[in-house]
């Protein structure tokens, strides 16, 4: 599989999909994920992830990040932007856990 995302990307993709991890679209959720990629960006990875199964999603995450060099700092930044996705609606639910501990292994 050949990811020809930008980074922004892939950053939308992520943080869509862990926004999407209790299969809720919160309002709240995605004001923040729009403070950080422009629309365009978004409206394009949107549909991408909501399409692809949770399987699917993880397979392509780590297949960008196998393919593509991230910084330490790179990936702390989008461990926390995630996290800040997750608490955007101010709770985070079981699955959203599950959903943070597992691309957090990934991007250790």
């Amino acid at each position: 599989m050949i990811l020809n995302w930008t980074k922004k990307e892939f950053e939308a993709y992520v943080l869509l999909f862990a926004a999407h991890a209790n299969h809720i679209e919160d309002k709240k959720e995605n004001e923040f994920i729009n403070t950080l990629v422009n629309k365009e960006t978004l409206h394009k990875i949107h549909t991408e992830v909501v399409v692809d199964s949770e399987k699917e999603n993880l397979h392509k995450i780590q297949e960008y990040l196998s393919n593509n060099n991230f910084t330490n700092v790179e990936k702390e930044n989008l461990l926390r932007n995630i996290k800040k996705v997750l608490f955007a609606d101010g709770s985070v639910d079981v699955l959203e856990k599950k959903v943070y501990t597992i691309l957090q292994k990934m991007l250790s």
